[in-house]
């Protein structure tokens, strides 16, 4: 309830706002999916994270993207803020992926991001390879290409702009799905991509050290046994409860961890 409140009151807001009854339905829906998900993992559902993903991400790429036109990668970020305009991408990653990580972390990564989504398919969902720190380094590559990208758009006044936005949607998609599910294969790691390549993280994980909504651990209960660790996508050091832990701003909020911890010192 606390979620699709939370939702609901963006939902309203933006409504109110842009006197556009768009935003009511759409924040109405993923508030409504979110909240539908955690009922059914309380209940103890096994693919409630699942659900939520294929619920939203498919909306989201599907209705969004292809059906309405929007480029809702980086990319249509920057165009939309370079235009000055608060509308599709910038509402987005201000709601999602700026000022939401402040409430609910990463959780955009482990409940809506559909090209996750297809990566969480794949057969390596427990990482069988140590985590490569240095290619992190890769994101900010991938974040600054990303702004040069639309700014030399911008600088050689290229027409019909909304068309080519669309096009480097699908294009980018294409180079994102294909590009996980090599790193995915290379790394024996579905989420790969995530942590060494997604420019989107780089607005993603500052905020996230701050995060609201995180997984607490009970040192007191912890015995070590380190099942928590062989389960967690992104080498979370998560029986630790300082949020200096290590990779703490990459928990997607999966729950795995608690799902396998014998003395429930997660939760």
């Amino acid at each position: 309830m606390l979620l699709f409140l939370l939702f609901e009151i963006v939902a309203v807001v933006l409504w109110i706002t842009k006197n556009n009854l768009f935003y009511l339905w759409n924040f109405s829906y993923i508030g409504g999916c979110l909240s539908i998900g955690t009922v059914l993992f309380t209940a103890g559902k096994k693919h409630a994270r699942q659900f939520v993903q294929i619920a939203v991400g498919t909306y989201m790429f599907v209705y969004l993207g292809l059906f309405s036109r929007e480029n809702m990668q980086i990319e249509g970020f920057w165009y939309y803020l370079f235009l000055g305009t608060f509308e599709a991408a910038t509402i987005h990653y201000v709601v999602a992926k700026i000022l939401g990580p402040v409430f609910f972390g990463r959780g955009w990564c482990g409940y809506a991001c559909w090209t996750a989504m297809i990566l969480d398919l794949l057969p390596y969902r427990r990482p069988e390879k140590p985590r490569k720190r240095n290619l992190g380094i890769l994101r900010y590559v991938m974040f600054s290409f990303s702004l040069a990208l639309v700014i030399g758009l911008f600088l050689m006044k290229i027409k019909s702009m909304e068309s080519v936005m669309f096009w480097l949607f699908l294009a980018g998609n294409i180079f994102y799905y294909a590009v996980g599910i090599l790193l995915a294969f290379a790394f024996r790691d579905n989420r790969a991509f995530c942590k060494y390549l997604c420019p989107v993280t780089v607005f993603l994980k500052p905020m996230s050290y701050f995060s609201i909504l995180r997984v607490h651990c009970d040192e007191s209960k912890c015995i070590h046994c380190n099942r928590c660790l062989q389960v967690c996508p992104m080498n979370v050091e998560v029986n630790k409860k300082s949020r200096k832990r290590k990779n703490s701003t990459e928990c997607i909020l999966c729950y795995e961890c608690t799902k396998v911890c014998p003395t429930k010192a997660l939760h």
